[in-house]
C-alpha cells in the first residue's frame, strides 16, 4: 500500500525538499500540493489523502490542523507555534474522530535522541538552561524544539530548580521560563538551527548540543512520521513515539 501525502506549505524552503523526498520513498508518495493561497480543506476533499504534512508558519497551523482533522486525515504536523491549550484542543478532536496524528517539533533523529539524552540527564542534574538558535527567518521564538525539551526536562526532574536570586539590570536577560527552565532565543545568519542543554552541578558543567547545517536532515524524520501515523489512534507530540518504537 501506498501512502498519499499532501504536503501543505509546499512552495516553502522545507516544503520544496520534503516533496522531493516524499517523491523518491519506498511507500509513500505526494498525492498534491498545497500554499497559503489554497483552501486547504477543499484540497483534502479533492484529492482524499491519506496524510497531511503540514509545513507552514506559526500563523496558521492551529487552523490547519483542525481543518485536517475535520477532514478525517491524519496531519503530521512539523510547523511549531502551536500552544498547549490548542494541542489540548487538537487532541480532543482527533479522539472524537478517533484519529491518529503527529505533532513534530523537530524532525531531525539526531535533535530527538539529543531531547532524549537532555530529559535522561535531568533526574541527576536539577539546574538547567536551553540555548537555541535559528536563522533570522524563522518567525517564532522560543522554538518548537526548546519547548518541547523543556517539557520532557521537566517531567524527569526528580527535584526542582534552584532557586536564582540574579537581578536583571535589563528586562529579559535571564530568558524566557517555561516549565521551570530557562530558555534563551538567538537569531543570527549564519545559523540554520543549534540547540545548547547545559546542566550545571556541584563543580561541573555538562552540555549537549545538536546542530543542523542542511534541512536535508529532517528528511528521513518526515518519511518516518508519514509512515508510521497510519498506526495511530490518536495525537502525539515528538518524533520520539514512533522513533524509539521501531527502533526496538
Amino acid at each position: 500500500m501506498t501512502i498519499r501525502v499532501l504536503i501543505n506549505g509546499a512552495d516553502g524552503k522545507m516544503g520544496q525538499q520534503a516533496v522531493k523526498a516524499l517523491t523518491h520513498a519506498e511507500g509513500l508518495s505526494v498525492a498534491g500540493q498545497a500554499g497559503r493561497k489554497d483552501d486547504l480543506s477543499a484540497i483534502i476533499a479533492q484529492i482524499k489523502p491519506d496524510v497531511v504534512l503540514d509545513l507552514t508558519t506559526a500563523s496558521a497551523v492551529f487552523q490547519n490542523a483542525s481543518q485536517i482533522i475535520q477532514a478525517g486525515v491524519r496531519p503530521v504536523i512539523g510547523t511549531s507555534g502551536l500552544l498547549a491549550n490548542q494541542i489540548q484542543l487538537l487532541t480532543a478532536q482527533s479522539l472524537e474522530k478517533k484519529l491518529g496524528g503527529l505533532i513534530v517539533p523537530n524532525f531531525s533523529v539526531g535533535a530527538v535522541l539529543a531531547m532524549k539524552y537532555a530529559q535522561d540527564c535531568a533526574r541527576y542534574f536539577s539546574d538547567v538552561e536551553i540555548i537555541e538558535s535559528h536563522h533570522p527567518q524563522k518567525a517564532d521564538a522560543p522554538s518548537g524544539t526548546a519547548i518541547r525539551t523543556a517539557e520532557m526536562i521537566e517531567a524527569a526532574r526528580q527535584k526542582m530548580l534552584t532557586p536564582t536570586f540574579s537581578k536583571e539590570t535589563l528586562s529579559g536577560a535571564r530568558g524566557a521560563n517555561y516549565k521551570n527552565v530557562p530558555i534563551h532565543a538567538i537569531r543570527l545568519p549564519g545559523i540554520l538551527a543549534r540547540q545548547t542543554v547545559m546542566f550545571g552541578g556541584s563543580g561541573e558543567l555538562l552540555t549537549i548540543q545538536h546542530e543542523i547545517s542542511d534541512r536535508e536532515s529532517y528528511m528521513a524524520g518526515i518519511c518516518l512520521a508519514c509512515r508510521e501515523v497510519m498506526h495511530l489512534n490518536t495525537l502525539f507530540c515528538g518524533l520520539e513515539h514512533v522513533l524509539f518504537t521501531i527502533s526496538k
